[in-house]
């Protein structure tokens, strides 16, 4: 059995027991959290109606919060002695997929 979850714009693959890096949550370790699903497979059992998803129940347990890769980030405009240079490390979450249920 496995569902496809949406969170932070983007859309993950979990079945019980994964642990995924998803966009920051603002919750606490340890904290529970729900996933909203977009699709479960059950054996072969296809489900993708939304009342019929309502019933469906993905949990998680947070695991960590904590950053990505340095992405450098050059701007630069020819004949004009122009150069900015910025950094970025995106916030993340880690959250292990507890439970599937209907």
């Amino acid at each position: 059995m496995y569902a496809i979850v949406k969170t932070g714009g983007k859309q993950y693959k979990v079945a019980v027991g994964d642990v995924l890096t998803v966009e920051k949550l603002n919750a606490e370790d340890g904290a529970e959290v729900n996933l909203p699903a977009v699709l479960v497979v059950d054996g072969s059992e296809l489900t993708t109606d939304a009342a019929a998803l309502a019933a469906y129940s993905i949990t998680g347990k947070v695991v960590g919060q904590t950053k990505g890769p340095k992405i450098r980030i050059h701007k630069f405009k020819n004949k004009t002695g122009y150069h900015k240079r910025q950094g970025h490390r995106q916030k993340l979450t880690q959250v292990e997929v507890t439970g599937i249920s209907k």
